[in-house]
């Protein structure tokens, strides 16, 4: 089963810009395990999230290169080889993502480091 984009939205203010950029279930994840690891491979980045499918981490990683928060680098071997890592873009989001970790840190009834591990170095960031 093909993952297939959300119809484009019509943003009308700079937090609906942001949010469309780094929101939603996956990019922020993504954007962490990129954090943590500088450089990483895409299963690597698939075990980091548990339960995301093939379909929908690729769909996001596109988003994310379109909107230049990542880059991806493939180098010509046999295997293939890719990488990913952040842009400054995608770095510049960092404190950001902290700020709200923090927040969902003290708002939150649940202890939410223990559901993803790359959520434990999010004060990293």
């Amino acid at each position: 089963m093909k993952y297939e984009l959300k119809l484009g939205k019509e943003i009308m203010c700079p937090i609906e810009y942001g949010l469309d950029i780094f929101g939603g279930k996956w990019k922020s994840r993504i954007i962490c395990v990129l954090s943590s690891n500088k450089v990483i491979r895409y299963n690597e980045i698939k075990k980091e999230l548990g339960n995301i499918t093939d379909a929908v981490l690729a769909a996001m990683l596109k988003e994310l290169i379109a909107d230049e928060m990542i880059n991806r680098t493939q180098y010509n071997e046999i295997p293939p080889k890719v990488e990913y890592t952040l842009t400054e873009k995608g770095k510049s989001v960092l404190p950001i993502l902290q700020y709200i970790c923090q927040w969902s840190r003290e708002h939150s009834a649940e202890d939410l480091d223990t559901k993803l591990p790359a959520c434990r170095t999010c004060d990293q960031l």
